[in-house]
């Protein structure tokens, strides 16, 4: 999603540092992309053991994938193994709190985009893991010069599909936000399918990304506009 010189934070692992296994946390509808922030509350004793894990790594990568089914995470009991999607993103732990009740408050820093090649083993403590290619996504950790085509444009729709929704809109957070986090973060945070985040995650670029994001608020707009216009 990115083009141009390398941007990497001062604690970010360069392209050829990147491991090539690391953890997986399945969830559905949450989606995580190259330059976003993720928010994540940790409690399964399995993921709890996975957050402690990439804690002893330099890189602190965790690879969020939705199921293939969705939903087919949210059943805690099962054993089951579902099938993922192919297509996830790594995100660095940039910060982590423990909470008196036994859990951890992490945010994860979206990194760079990777295809799995298979499954490994389960690890001993339960968390998934597999071995991943980032070699598709090489651009997701180089400079973005990405500039909205029609700003104005974009905005209004997305004020009209915040309205549609009975969603508040900060109106001075959108004219203040560069055009790259607004549409990163709109693709991560709008309410859309688990199917709908999975084609946004597998944008090649962010102009696709923006353009997909205005095609899924017209139609939302449009539907909702039929649905509630008289019959007669």
């Amino acid at each position: 999603m990115r083009s141009g010189p390398t941007s990497l934070g001062p604690f970010d692992p360069g392209f050829d540092e990147l491991p090539g296994s690391i953890p997986l946390f399945p969830l559905t509808e949450a989606l995580l992309l190259p330059g976003g922030r993720l928010p994540l509350n940790i409690f399964e004793p399995r993921y709890l053991a996975m957050v402690r894990q990439s804690l002893m790594h330099p890189a602190r990568l965790i690879g969020m994938v939705q199921p293939l089914q969705a939903g087919a995470d949210r059943d805690l009991k099962s054993t089951a193994v579902p099938p993922l999607q192919q297509v996830g993103c790594a995100g660095r732990i940039v910060a982590f709190e423990e909470t008196e009740d036994g859990r951890y408050m992490i945010t994860l820093s979206g990194l760079a985009r990777f295809r799995i090649t298979h499954e490994l083993p389960r690890h001993a403590e339960g968390f998934r893991q597999a071995a991943i290619d980032f070699s598709p996504y090489h651009e997701d950790m180089m400079e973005r010069g990405f500039v909205l085509a029609d700003r104005d444009h974009f905005l209004d729709l997305l004020k009209s599909f915040l309205e549609m929704r009975q969603m508040g809109v900060d109106k001075q957070a959108l004219a203040e936000a560069e055009d790259e986090h607004l549409v990163v973060s709109l693709a991560m945070l709008c309410p859309f399918t688990a199917a709908e985040k999975q084609s946004l995650l597998e944008c090649p670029d962010l102009d696709t990304l923006a353009d997909m994001l205005t095609a899924m608020f017209e139609l939302a707009i449009a539907t909702h506009e039929q649905r509630d216009r008289p019959l007669h």
